[in-house]
């Protein structure tokens, strides 16, 4: 206990006893919060009722206690009463006597409906009531009229009563994973609400009242059924996050634009083929997810997106990026894993604020040399394409902290070096990871699922041993050439440099061609080299 005294009360001295128990106290002979959260406790303890008058706050958390006892409600002075992750099977009738209780915690039992006299406890504000098999809510519980927060995640709500509309200063409503089909019109007065979350419900459409709660800024609505995202959705102004990732939707109507307010958007895991052009009217979006859809093709509207800073359209089927993309200056994160891009607009470049991009799983050849402008990058993904090697100036990105070229690299960057390309003679970079190949679907494999142990021993027997010798250069240039050993799926090759010298970044190496990583290299053949 804190603040003990030796002119303490016997009874001072008993709660003192209780070492689980912190007692929190304001004047001497007032005890008004006690906490006995994660004590083991199977039942309410005993001493708690010496300060029934005093008693505002009491913190009963995870324990396995499995009944409130009627004495408990006569500690008619309790404004906050936390009794979270236990055993209760019920709420009994007497927490009507509660009549000055704001805060009610009863999440994380088996309470399975609400007494009809809850409406009693009219001071409540906020009640948490999540995982807990609740399937309805009485009519008494729409006369909780000062509820600003309720949260009934994880229960089996089906329905809400008609008349729910009556909690008017509701600012909070989270409803999720549930087994909801409509919302109660009344809900339409619901004026004050900022915050409703009904992911992982049974929606199939959004629901036409949720256009009238014209001061709603969040909305989850991920996890259902939607097959449309309707014109309605623009006359929420205020909207600022809205989720309907994980739905069935093919189609966003043109009116989002009327969504002035927003500033996140996720719509991942759709079935979209292409976005709106009034997507481009959404000014203060900073975070726009279309991964995981059906796009064949961004509009060129994008551009106008100018405060945007993560942009995600993984898991598409685009090939190519618009050049409008050059003008969102303020993206930091810009993800367009497995699509099917052979090149990147040169406008990249101008994307100068990026630190993280990811390309991987597309079809690019090669890299604009804009991207050096790109000096912020600090995290950049270009595995499973098609790249014979990067553009000199790679040379710029001083902050790049990590460069993956391959699907099983183990370092996060590698050294890259000064070569001439053959046919333009252009300075370019490469090291041994270069060029990549696609990979077929047979190599697209776990490790756990080709993995042979009986095969890999007999491999083993038969290996070589490959010494890496460096020799003077009259030993090399009697003995030029490649060296070529096939093991276990994978290729080890180099070459022996013979005449000349050469420029490399990071480490020095005499060896070109290290190791082949699987899915980017042929199997059977070393690539030719881009020297």
């Amino acid at each position: 206990m804190q603040g003990e005294s030796s002119s303490m009360t016997s009874k001072r001295k008993l709660i003192g006893r209780l070492v689980p128990c912190r007692c929190f106290r304001g004047e001497e002979e007032i005890v008004s919060v006690l906490d006995y959260s994660h004590c083991g406790l199977q039942q309410v303890p005993k001493e708690v009722f010496n300060f029934e008058r005093t008693l505002e706050e009491l913190y009963l958390d995870a324990n396995q206690i499995e009944e409130l006892p009627k004495q408990l409600f006569n500690c008619q002075a309790l404004r906050k009463l936390s009794i979270p992750d236990n055993d209760l099977s019920s709420l009994p009738t007497s927490i009507a006597s509660l009549v000055n209780l704001r805060e009610l915690d009863i999440s994380k039992n088996g309470i399975q409906d609400f007494p009809e006299n809850i409406k009693c406890c009219k001071c409540l504000t906020i009640i948490e009531a999540s995982v807990n098999p609740v399937s309805k809510l009485p009519d008494g519980f729409t006369q909780l009229l000062n509820l600003t927060q309720l949260y009934l995640n994880d229960a089996f709500l089906e329905f809400l009563p008609a008349n729910f509309g009556r909690l008017v200063k509701l600012r909070i409503l989270e409803l999720r994973e549930n087994h909801l089909k409509t919302l109660p019109k009344s809900m339409h007065k619901l004026t004050q609400l900022e915050r409703l979350d009904l992911g992982n419900n049974e929606f199939s459409e959004l629901p036409e009242v949720l256009e009238q709660i014209q001061n709603l800024k969040e909305l989850w609505m991920d996890n259902n059924s939607l097959q449309v995202l309707p014109g309605s959705i623009g006359k929420l102004k205020q909207l600022v996050y809205l989720d309907v990732s994980k739905n069935r939707i093919e189609t966003v109507d043109l009116d989002i634009s009327g969504c002035e307010g927003l500033e996140d958007l996720l719509l991942s895991s759709n079935m979209l083929q292409q976005l709106p052009d009034s997507i481009g009217l959404l000014k203060r979006l900073t975070t726009l997810k279309v991964d995981d859809n059906q796009l064949t093709i961004l509009p060129n509207a994008i551009g106008n997106l100018s405060l945007l800073e993560e942009f995600d359209c993984s898991c598409n089927e685009l090939e190519s990026l618009p050049s409008t993309i050059g003008y969102l200056h303020n993206l930091r994160t810009l993800a367009v894993d497995e699509n099917f891009l052979p090149e990147l607009p040169r406008e990249i470049g101008s994307c100068k604020n990026v630190t993280v991009m990811s390309l991987r799983s597309n079809k690019l050849e090669f890299l604009p040399d804009e991207i050096g402008q790109m000096q912020k990058l600090r995290v950049l993904n270009l595995s499973d394409n098609r790249l014979k090697n990067l553009p000199f100036t790679f040379t710029k990105l001083k902050e790049l902290a990590a460069l993956w070229l391959s699907d099983n690299q183990s370092k996060a960057l590698i050294p890259l070096q000064t070569e001439a390309h053959p046919e333009t003679k252009q300075r370019v970079l490469t090291n041994y990871m270069f060029p990549q190949q696609p990979r077929s679907d047979e190599d697209f494999q776990s490790d756990s699922d080709s993995f042979n142990p009986t095969l890999w021993e007999e491999q083993r027997q038969q290996r070589m041993t490959v010494a890496f010798e460096f020799e003077d250069k009259k030993e090399e240039e009697e003995n030029p050439g490649k060296v070529k050993v096939s093991t276990a799926g994978f290729i080890l090759g180099f070459t022996q440099y013979g005449q000349g010298s050469q420029t490399e970044l990071g480490l020095s190496f005499n060896v070109r061609f290290l190791l082949c990583a699987r899915g980017n290299w042929d199997r059977t053949t070393v690539p030719p080299l881009l020297f």
